[in-house]
């Protein structure tokens, strides 16, 4: 018999003996959870329900006897459309707990009656006010049943704040217990059932899996405390030897983990150094300065340093923040065009040339808008840095859209265009090293890739960075549509 079944046998066996005694921590624990859960997806429902077009300066007009004007009527419909996809009831009312619209019927609760079923929840709605969102606790009404309420407060479109604030509640069904009970239910027959069964095999298989597991047990006891210089050792048997390879290969990428963490470390420190020292230089020097010119030239000064420190910090956040790209088909000229005026006046102020070149016809492509315009201005920017002329080009190819940037600098050391798109390799005396890191982060994220080709067709030096993203199945490859 091979360990797997021998461990199937254990656990199998053991997991019956201890479900009679965790039956009822799992009912709870499991309760809680689908309770949180129901409440995650009852806001995120409310929230995309007041997404989809109610203003609340708009709601706010509605008076009393206004319920078949054609714009309440409009609003109706739309409330009910949403009921009808998302809850079982919706409802739109002032802080005060008085209707404005809701899908019940108007013969029943016109504009201005309070909702007094709304009263037990007035602590929820209070928290949706001030926060944006909220849940109810599970209730069971007259008719039966559970349900929740979730709450979202309606925004406005004035400056001002509002007198009263409106909230849209919507009700959703929260009976989910039943499949829990019958669960508890089983579990305690087949518990008992089975344990003596379960105690007697795992007390025979006990000897014969312990020893390799108390082993590796004591190497992650030694990893956990910090001396991770000794290998671990590879244990026989299929399973065991994986897992004691798996553990070797975790004892290499925490020790890989935690020279990346100091490196990165250090770099901060190095990075924020520089302008922190300058920062002290200049402020100092305008607390002696006595010519308010000269005075307000040392705060500029100091402004610049500032400015440097919060694009150092913005590249450790870019790069350490988790990406969730919201992919969709769009026009990358758009983001690719703002990123360049971003920064044209800047490379103009410096004596450079920046071009701009794209076709007349969309260049689709499926990636998020502000991560594409996040990648050209990071490599606008680094290819400014190496040279006074630029080059941005947009053009689809072969199902793709790409990307071309180029510049006249010095090109990228032979030693380093392996290394280039790694954290922290840079060959510039400023600069935590982290632009191109951060590109190739984005964009593999968006499911493209990005390529280093040096060399310029106009100097014969310098550097080309290509990024291909996805294209719209809408468009063929040279950019005409379908």
């Amino acid at each position: 018999m091979s360990l797997r079944q021998q461990y199937v046998l254990v656990f199998v066996a053991f997991s019956i003996l201890v479900s009679a005694l965790g039956g009822g921590l799992a009912y709870q624990n499991a309760s809680s959870a689908l309770e949180q859960e129901l409440d995650r997806k009852l806001v995120e429902v409310a929230g995309a329900a007041a997404d989809v077009g109610f203003i609340a300066n708009d709601l706010r007009t509605f008076q009393e006897g206004a319920e078949e004007d054609g714009f309440y009527l409009a609003e109706r419909e739309k409330l009910l459309r949403l009921a009808g996809r998302l809850a079982a009831e919706a409802y739109i009312f002032r802080e005060d707990l008085r209707a404005i619209v809701t899908t019940v019927s108007t013969d029943s609760i016109r504009i201005g009656d309070v909702l007094y079923e709304f009263r037990p929840h007035s602590s929820d709605i209070s928290e949706a006010i001030q926060t944006g969102s909220a849940a109810s606790e599970r209730f069971e009404p007259p008719s039966g049943g559970f349900f929740k309420f979730g709450f979202v407060r309606l925004e406005h479109s004035f400056v001002a704040e509002p007198a009263d604030n409106l909230v849209l509640a919507v009700r959703m069904s929260a009976d989910f217990t039943a499949p829990l009970d019958e669960f508890r239910q089983k579990a305690i027959v087949g518990s008992a059932l089975a344990a003596a069964v379960a105690a007697l095999i795992a007390w025979l298989m006990a000897t014969t899996v312990t020893r390799p597991l108390n082993r590796l047990g004591r190497v992650a006891l030694r990893i956990q405390r910090g001396r991770m210089d000794e290998p671990v050792r590879q244990e026989r048997g299929g399973e065991l030897g994986r897992l004691s390879r798996a553990m070797e290969r975790m004892r290499v990428g925490i020790l890989h983990r935690d020279e990346q963490l100091r490196l990165m470390l250090a770099q901060v420190a190095h990075e924020i150094r520089n302008p922190l020292g300058g920062l002290e230089l200049f402020a100092s020097a305008a607390a002696e300065s006595e010519d308010p010119a000269e005075r307000s030239r040392f705060i500029g000064k100091v402004r610049d340093e500032i400015n440097a420190l919060n694009l150092i910090i913005d590249d450790f956040l870019a790069f350490a923040k988790p990406l969730q790209p919201t992919n969709e088909l769009h026009d990358i000229r758009r983001p690719v065009g703002e990123a360049v005026e971003l920064v044209e006046m800047e490379i103009r102020d410096a004596g450079g040339e920046l071009h701009l070149e794209t076709p007349s016809h969309p260049v689709m492509a499926k990636a998020d808008p502000e991560h594409v315009k996040r990648v050209a201005l990071n490599l606008v920017r680094n290819a400014a840095q190496a040279g006074k002329w630029v080059e941005v080009r947009v053009e689809p190819y072969r199902g793709e859209a790409v990307l071309f940037v180029r510049d006249d600098g010095p090109g990228i050391p032979p030693d380093m265009e392996d290394r280039i798109f790694e954290p922290f390799v840079t060959d510039k005396e400023q600069g935590a090293g982290l632009g191109l890191a951060i590109v190739k982060r984005v964009v593999e994220a968006n499911g493209g890739r990005v390529e280093l080709s040096s060399g310029s067709p106009i100097s014969g030096v310098g550097a080309e960075f290509r990024v291909y993203f996805r294209g719209g199945e809408d468009f063929l490859p040279n950019g005409s549509e379908k």
